[in-house]
C-alpha cells in the first residue's frame, strides 16, 4: 500500500516526506520541478537516512500518471492513496496567467482523478486553501464559511474542491480529506529542508527572511491603515511541521473509515500582523529588517485568522508550533542555505 505524493518535491511537499516516513507510510513522489528541484529531494534523503523514490513528470499528461500507477503496481507495492500537493500557488500570478492555473491545477487534477478511478486508489487528501473563502463576512473562519475566492488561485482551489465532492457522490468507496491552508512558514529543525521560491518571493515570510541575509533590499509593507492593532494585516501563521503532520492524519483517517468528504481548516487560530511577524523574526534573528509602507494592495483583506476546532475534533489535530518557533526555524533554514538548494 503506498502513498502517491503529487509535487513532493516542493516546500510543503518536502516536509510532508519525512513526517510520513517517520510514521512509516510507505510514499512515491512526483514532481515536474517547476518550483523545486531535485536538491530538495536530495535533503529529505539526508533527515531520513533513505533513498526517496521521485519520477519526474507531469500531472498534466494522463499517460505518465497512468505509468506510474503501472509502474508501481508491477513492483507489489499498489498507489491506494494520493496526497496531492502539485499546484501552481502565486495569486498575483494567477490573476496575470490565468489559463496557465486553470490547466495545472483543475485540469491537472482530473487527469489524477481518471487515473486514480482505473485504478481503483480510493483515499484522496487535497491541498486546499484558505483563499477559498474570499473577504470574510465573519472572524475566525470556520468550515461552513461561504465559498467566494477573489482571484483565480482561489477559484482553481473551488473548483477541485466541488469536482471532489461530486466524484464521491458518484463513488461510495472514495474518500477525501480536503485541507484548507492558512499560512504555512518556518522549515524543518534540521535546517536541511524550507522554502526556496523561484524568483522573488510572493509569500511575506520569505520576503523577510531574503531582506534578512541581504538578497532583497527592503521588504514591502502593503498598507498600514487597515482597522488592525497596528495597521497591517492580519494572517493566521502556522508551522509547516505542523501540517505536515496534518496530512499524516488526513491519510490515517481516509483508511480507517469511510469519510466521504471531510473539510478541514489548518491554523493556529491566532491571528498575527505583519509588523508582529517583522518584530518577533528580528527578536529571534538579531537582525534588522529594513521596510518600506507602500499602498494597500488590491484583493488584500485587512484580517483573516481560522477556526481549526473541527481538526482537533475528527484529525486529533492541533498547531504545536508558536510563531517564535516558526520564524527561528524558517531563520535556520535561511542562514544555512542562502542560495536555497542552489542548481535547479
Amino acid at each position: 500500500m503506498t502513498t502517491l505524493v503529487t509535487g513532493g518535491a516542493g516546500y510543503i511537499g518536502t516536509h510532508s516526506l519525512v513526517e510520513l516516513h517517520e510514521r512509516g507510510m510507505p510514499f512515491v513522489v512526483i514532481d515536474n520541478y517547476s518550483n523545486s528541484g531535485a536538491g530538495s529531494i536530495a535533503a529529505v534523503e539526508k533527515i531520513i537516512g533513505t533513498p526517496v523514490r521521485i519520477l519526474f513528470g507531469d500531472i498534466r499528461e494522463k499517460s505518465f500518471l497512468q505509468g506510474v500507477f503501472d509502474r508501481l503496481r508491477e513492483e507489489g507495492r499498489p498507489i491506494t492513496s494520493v496526497l496531492h500537493l502539485a499546484a501552481l500557488k502565486a495569486v498575483g500570478e494567477s490573476v496575470r496567467e490565468p489559463l496557465q492555473y486553470y490547466e495545472n491545477n483543475v485540469y491537472g487534477t482530473l487527469n489524477l482523478l481518471d487515473v486514480m478511478r482505473k485504478n481503483d486508489a480510493d483515499h484522496f487528501v487535497f491541498s486546499s486553501s484558505a483563499t477559498v473563502y474570499g473577504n470574510p463576512q465573519y472572524l475566525p473562519y470556520d468550515e461552513n464559511h461561504p465559498i467566494a475566492p477573489t482571484n483565480p488561485y482561489g477559484n482553481t482551489k473551488a473548483m477541485v474542491e466541488k469536482v471532489l465532492t461530486d466524484v464521491a457522490l458518484a463513488n461510495p468507496k472514495f474518500r477525501v480529506v480536503i485541507l484548507r491552508y492558512f499560512n504555512p512558514i518556518g522549515a524543518h529543525a534540521s535546517g536541511l529542508i524550507g522554502e526556496d521560491p523561484v524568483g522573488e518571493p510572493n509569500n511575506l515570510f520569505p520576503y523577510i527572511t531574503r531582506v534578512a541575509v541581504r538578497k532583497l533590499p527592503e521588504l514591502q509593507v502593503f498598507g498600514n491603515d487597515y482597522a488592525t492593532t497596528d495597521g497591517t494585516g492580519v494572517r493566521d501563521y502556522l508551522h509547516v511541521m505542523d501540517l505536515a503532520a496534518a496530512h499524516a492524519l488526513a491519510l490515517e483517517l481516509c483508511a480507517s473509515e469511510n469519510i466521504g468528504v471531510s473539510v478541514f481548516n489548518l491554523g493556529t487560530g491566532v491571528g498575527t500582523s505583519v509588523l508582529e511577524l517583522v518584530k518577533a523574526f528580528e527578536n529571534v534573528s538579531a537582525q534588522t529588517v529594513p521596510l518600506r509602507i507602500g499602498p494597500r494592495r488590491p484583493g488584500d483583506v485587512a484580517s483573516m485568522w481560522a477556526d481549526a476546532a473541527l481538526a482537533r475534533a475528527r484529525l486529533g489535530w492541533s498547531a504545536k508550533f508558536g510563531i517564535e518557533e516558526m520564524c527561528r526555524d524558517g531563520w535556520r533554514w535561511q542562514c544555512t542555505h542562502p542560495e536555497g538548494f542552489g542548481q535547479r
